[in-house]
């Protein structure tokens, strides 16, 4: 009992010197690449902003569209004709950030507005993720 409260004190001891707040590890690879404030957290512009470098960079043909096979399995099929409303077998880049948009939201949440490494890595986080890498 006694061995358990001072490792408890000491716990608390060692939380009031850092302020309360935990050791931070090296971010990880994604957050390096899409947290372009460095406030270890990515927004939705962030977000939008790198899936649509994405979208630009699987766009081979120069279309302005993405079909299946140059989304690369981003997307399983009912997703897809999920986010494809017009039924025309490809997703413009404003149907793909509405993709993007909601797989944000999904990774959030606490409604901050912000993904920490925490959500990024959380199973909506990842799968967020492959829409911006």
């Amino acid at each position: 009992m006694i061995t358990r409260r001072r490792t408890i004190l000491y716990s608390l001891a060692i939380s009031a010197i850092l302020g309360g707040r935990p050791t931070l590890a090296a971010p990880s690879r994604a957050m390096r690449l899409l947290d372009t404030d460095n406030d270890a957290t990515v927004d939705l512009n962030e977000a939008r902003k790198a899936a649509a470098a994405l979208f630009e960079k699987l766009d081979r043909d120069h279309d302005g569209t993405l079909d299946r096979r140059e989304l690369g399995g981003r997307l399983s099929a009912a997703e897809f004709a999920a986010a494809d409303p017009d039924n025309d077998a490809t997703l413009s880049k404003d149907e793909y950030m509405r993709v993007v948009e909601s797989r944000f939201r999904a990774a959030d949440p606490d409604n901050d507005g912000t993904l920490d490494e925490k959500e990024l890595g959380s199973r909506a986080g990842r799968s967020l993720l492959r829409l911006m890498q």
